[in-house]
């Protein structure tokens, strides 16, 4: 598909079809401004016909629009895989969060991704169409995007899928393209040690951000399968790895389940694991799943605990809950539209 391949691989691909070099620049312009075919006036027809099969195709299956300006879409793609993406407005701009893999097999207890496993990984180019799309319906264009900030935090753990993770980070902050700095970019995993390592030895500087959801390891376990394969001090030894390569400080998303995790000893654990370290907290009240039967702590709570951790000298915020009207937790979208289809 051609979206998976940056400005050098479609002047190859042109040139191989005998093709003008101007038309690469028409053609990867239009890939970036997500037109269809159908829309692209300045390529002659001769030559929509030799790259139909190499195009990219997809449907809206359903587009939400929340009360608070969130926005969430089901993509379906050309191999009918449904995929959601969700768009929150900010005052500083726009962020997309983008999903990585057709479901997942990470098993986290309280995320309805992990309901139907792992279907497959996506392409760096079906990635990269969450961001396209969003653009487009704000009116952004190549030269004038509308997206300020892209978050890998949406179905799936993107380190499971590292070389098309790897690849969509390139061509999202690449000059030809959407050039948005890694900066920018927020990489959310549940800590897979091994490649949290090879994200910082490869030279990006993304955002790092842990889904750590409990102070100690056998907590962890009973939320996260993943903490049976790598240790909290694992995880930690590799955040370090990763703030050493790239200086940027690592934010740690703690879910706040009801009764869980969210006592004060959980708390106090939390920051002594994490003192002496640049980081910050994200505590999440979390969103309500009734697949999974557990239950949020209320915001209140949330703002006392982070306003203890900030005593025991702990960056930490409550992060604001956005389009919980329109199914706002990861995978709840995905999973009504093919229970539909179904």
């Amino acid at each position: 598909m051609i979206l998976d391949w940056d400005y050098k691989q479609v002047q190859e691909y042109v040139a191989s079809l005998g093709e003008k070099s101007f038309r690469a620049k028409q053609l990867f312009e239009a890939c970036v401004c997500l037109k269809n075919l159908d829309e692209i006036s300045n390529l002659p027809k001769e030559l929509k016909e030799k790259i139909k099969n190499d195009y990219f195709s997809y449907e809206v299956a359903a587009h939400l629009h929340s009360k608070d300006g969130t926005q969430k879409v089901a993509i379906k793609l050309a191999d009918g895989s449904v995929i959601e993406s969700v768009l929150l407005k900010y005052k500083y701009g726009y962020t997309v969060c983008v999903s990585t893999q057709v479901g997942c097999r990470m098993g986290c207890a309280f995320c309805a991704s992990t309901l139907n496993g792992l279907v497959r990984n996506l392409t760096a180019g079906e990635i990269l169409l969450q961001v396209l799309f969003f653009n487009r319906i704000l009116g952004g264009t190549l030269k004038e995007r509308k997206v300020t900030n892209v978050v890998l935090m949406g179905c799936g753990e993107p380190l499971d899928n590292y070389d098309n993770v790897a690849k969509f980070l390139r061509l999202i902050s690449a000059k030809e393209g959407l050039n948005i700095s890694q900066r920018n970019i927020s990489l959310s995993t549940c800590g897979l040690v091994p490649n949290i390592y090879k994200l910082a030895d490869d030279g990006f500087c993304v955002t790092l951000t842990i889904s750590l959801h409990a102070p100690n390891d056998q907590l962890r376990k009973t939320i996260m399968p993943i903490a049976n394969a790598y240790s909290l001090e694992d995880v930690l030894k590799a955040c370090d790895h990763y703030f050493d390569k790239t200086g940027r400080r690592i934010c740690f998303e703690y879910s706040l389940i009801g009764g869980v995790n969210d006592t004060d000893e959980c708390i106090n654990q939390l920051a002594k694991l994490l003192r002496g370290r640049s980081c910050h907290v994200n505590l999440i009240p979390l969103n309500t799943v009734k697949e999974k039967g557990l239950v949020g702590s209320t915001r209140k709570r949330g703002y006392v605990l982070a306003e203890k951790l900030e005593s025991l000298g702990i960056s930490a915020t409550v992060r604001r809950t956005m389009g919980e009207d329109i199914e706002g937790a990861c995978g709840q979208l995905r999973n009504r539209v093919e229970g539909e289809n179904r």
